[in-house]
């Protein structure tokens, strides 16, 4: 059975605002309600998305081969990477935080790159399928993105609490600072990609 064919605002002129989500013609350059910017699609929606990943993914380079977090020890001063953080706080028997760790520094920012790269690439397809999983993806995306700082916060957090009388301290390294950036970039590429032309696909093979 050939799928109906939906009505897209585009096609009928309109244009709805991001701020109040009013409807108005396409040709408005501004809200008539809130007087916000308006347009049909983000301008080069995918073009500012991979410029940002591809940043943010340049950025997670240094983050993982740096040590993120210097771990001193009787006066002795270890330098630890992610991972690295990650086996010694096991060692030290903190296995909680050392999960903590993993999934806020390696699975999270991982997924989001890879989620975003994936979007990117199904906005230039010409598949008429999924859209609907794909549109639920990027939800993820984008709220995992929102409580991404968790990331940075793990190490304040250490650096606050893992102190015992002095003998074990722990303070962030230089890898603190790419990290921060690759959360920051990830946030910003995930608000700029337009999920809408997701659906511009599967409509346009519809009609």
């Amino acid at each position: 059975m050939r799928p109906v064919a939906r009505n897209r605002a585009i096609s009928q002129h309109l244009s709805c605002c991001h701020v109040c989500y009013k409807l108005a013609p396409v040709e408005s350059h501004h809200c008539p309600r809130c007087g916000a910017g308006l347009h049909p699609r983000k301008p080069e929606s995918t073009q500012r998305t991979l410029a940002l990943l591809i940043t943010a993914t340049l950025l997670y380079i240094p983050a993982n081969i740096f040590p993120i977090m210097i771990t001193e020890q009787f006066g002795n001063a270890l330098p630890s990477t992610i991972l690295g953080g990650v086996i010694l706080l096991i060692d030290l028997g903190s296995i909680p935080i050392a999960a903590v760790i993993f999934i806020a520094s390696v699975m999270v920012p991982v997924g989001k790159l890879i989620s975003l790269y994936y979007l990117c690439w199904c906005a230039h397809r010409q598949d008429e399928f999924g859209a609907r999983s794909r549109s639920v993806m990027y939800r993820i995306t984008e709220f995992v993105g929102k409580w991404s700082m968790v990331d940075v916060f793990v190490v304040s957090i250490l650096v606050a609490l893992v102190s015992l009388g002095g003998v074990i301290s722990i303070r962030p390294g230089i890898a603190a600072i790419a990290f921060a950036g690759v959360v920051l970039v990830t946030m910003v590429a995930a608000d700029s990609f337009d999920p809408r032309l997701l659906w511009d696909r599967e409509e346009t093979a519809e009609e």
